[in-house]
């Protein structure tokens, strides 16, 4: 099902709810004369989108990877869809797995998996469990605004702490703060590393890109937070959209290592399947004159496509644009000793859970 775009919901990234790629069908609004359409200047016509729940019982929880471009080779998704909202999330795509669309489906129609303690505890106490930091917030926020509640996050620190297994967290929000009781002895044992990202300093920019993500102050308030409590920490500057938030690149990298950041990383925008109709409908929604500039540039960069899925330029793009990005990111962070040090974590202390199923019985033998 697709719908026409809209103007911009407060509190939405997307727009509207593109087609599912994976449907033969399609399917448009009509009036069948039942109900006048409201009027295109009523700002309160349409009702707002809720955010809705919905249990995910899943059978595994350890999501596995092998592609050469990426640092981590496992990783947990403690919830599908994402709240914040972020108009270029290239993790959209994934809602259509689930038959719903990556739009304003992906951001309001969110899946919690409340058993993946459980099954954490279970692929842990595997025989053949090699222990390998575990990545989390890779793909949807393990901190996005329905982790308050459910709390899936804070269950699986707690399991990983227990276990003394080494994991690294990428967030836009100032909700890992409740953790640092958790990954501050973690840190100190060499098991916990958190990245903050922020993609611009312009607060009306990050409203309307990040619509439900806290503000670029308010994150660079969480690395402080982060580092005061001895845990590594770092920025991505993620993603760097040309023409758009370029120009604060080398701003983000000064705030951030003046708030405590020891590293930092960077990555192109990326525009996969409906991705790139979103994102150039919210372009033209709020950035009409420079729209065509910008997508110009995302083409130039991406072999002349709004995309470009192939490993090794997938995450950083190709041309001379690419490459002054590149050259930035590299200048900036040896003028602020930024990676100077890349720490390794620790893998040998690592001891699985004793059982799967916590009970006061005692063993019979």
């Amino acid at each position: 099902m697709s719908t026409r775009p809209q103007p911009p919901q407060k509190g939405r990234g997307a727009t509207f709810n593109p087609g599912n790629r994976f449907r033969r069908d399609t399917r448009e609004a009509a009036d069948d004369g039942w109900a006048a359409p409201p009027p295109e200047d009523d700002d309160e016509a349409l009702p707002p989108l809720k955010t809705t729940v919905t249990i995910q019982r899943s059978r595994t929880i350890i999501a596995r990877n092998d592609s050469p471009d990426i640092s981590f080779t496992q990783s947990i998704n403690p919830y599908q869809g994402c709240e914040h909202g972020c108009i270029y999330c290239y993790a959209r795509p994934t809602h259509a797995y689930l038959d719903l669309s990556p739009g304003l489906d992906f951001e309001t129609k969110l899946f919690a998996k409340p058993n993946a303690r459980e099954l954490l505890v279970e692929e842990l106490r595997k025989p053949g469990y090699v222990c390998s930091a575990i990545a989390m917030g890779t793909n949807t926020d393990p901190y996005q605004p329905i982790e308050r509640e459910w709390k899936i996050t804070r269950q699986i620190l707690e399991l990983l702490s227990a276990c003394d297994h080494p994991v690294s967290i990428v967030t836009k929000s100032s909700l890992v703060e409740r953790d640092i009781d958790l990954l501050g002895p973690m840190a100190a044992k060499n098991l916990s590393c958190v990245f903050v990202s922020i993609t611009t300093l312009d607060r009306d920019l990050a409203r309307k890109l990040e619509p439900r993500a806290a503000t670029p102050q308010r994150r660079l308030a969480t690395i402080k937070a982060v580092a005061d409590a001895g845990i590594p920490v770092g920025v991505m500057t993620a993603p760097i959209i040309p023409q758009l938030t370029d120009k604060d690149l080398e701003t983000i990298l000064d705030a951030a290592a003046a708030n405590g950041a020891c590293f930092a990383g960077w990555t192109m925008l990326r525009l996969p399947h409906e991705v790139k109709d979103l994102f150039r409908d919210w372009l033209s929604q709020h950035y009409p004159l420079r729209a065509e500039h910008v997508m110009s540039v995302v083409r130039q960069i991406r072999g002349g496509r709004d995309n470009d899925a192939q490993f090794g330029s997938r995450m950083r793009g190709e041309g001379q644009f690419a490459e002054l990005i590149a050259r930035r990111f590299e200048l900036a962070s040896r003028r602020l000793g930024l990676n100077r040090e890349r720490t390794t974590m620790d893998t040998s202390l690592f001891k699985p859970p004793k059982s799967s199923v916590e009970t006061p019985q005692l063993p019979l033998f």
